[in-house]
């Protein structure tokens, strides 16, 4: 076997360079999502991922990966049941909040309860409630996929985007290729 550019043999075996991964994946764009759950009588809790996606139509189902080190993760498995929270293009602020560390994540932000009981975050694209199907364990992450109960459209704003290390919607996004392409 040979490398893309023909430089070099690769074999099924070689380890793949961690850095280079990383910059490769990055030209991949991936929606942004804020994962909900509160179980009875607990604080709300809520972590951001970049890794939803739609598993099956017959049953519905969804999954996401959640970082093994991830302190918030248990506590979502342990809620049982989540709320997938797709942000729109103006929510960054919304989502640094929910991935910082040791923070109140839901401080001065507003949410009303899904239909299972998780938060649904205002002024987010869409929302779909899940019970946890299976949890899966995969490398350095967790795969959790669920079985969606409920779901909404809650506005037609573009969704936030992580792309090249930056976040964007559709339009920022083409600009930031455009000029990482043109120079301008």
């Amino acid at each position: 076997m040979h490398s893309a550019d023909g430089t070099k043999p690769v074999t099924p075996d070689d380890p793949v360079d961690r850095g280079r991964f990383r910059e490769v994946l990055g030209n991949f764009p991936t929606s942004v999502v804020a994962i909900t759950a509160q179980g009875p009588g607990e604080r709300p809790e809520g972590m951001i991922v970049g890794s939803f996606t739609s598993v099956s139509l017959d049953p519905p189902l969804v999954a996401f990966l959640a970082d093994r080190s991830s302190s918030t993760f248990p506590k979502i498995r342990n809620a049982g049941r989540y709320c997938v929270n797709a942000l729109a293009a103006d929510q960054e602020a919304v989502c640094r909040l929910m991935a910082a560390k040791d923070a109140d994540r839901f401080e001065g932000i507003d949410w009303q309860s899904s239909p299972l009981g998780n938060p649904v975050l205002e002024g987010v694209v869409a929302w779909v409630d899940c019970v946890i199907e299976e949890v899966v364990e995969l490398g350095d992450h967790y795969l959790a996929v669920g079985r969606v109960r409920d779901l909404g459209i809650r506005s037609a704003k573009t969704p936030l985007l992580f792309f090249r290390g930056g976040y964007g919607d559709y339009f920022s996004t083409t600009a930031l290729v455009l000029d990482r392409l043109v120079g301008w």
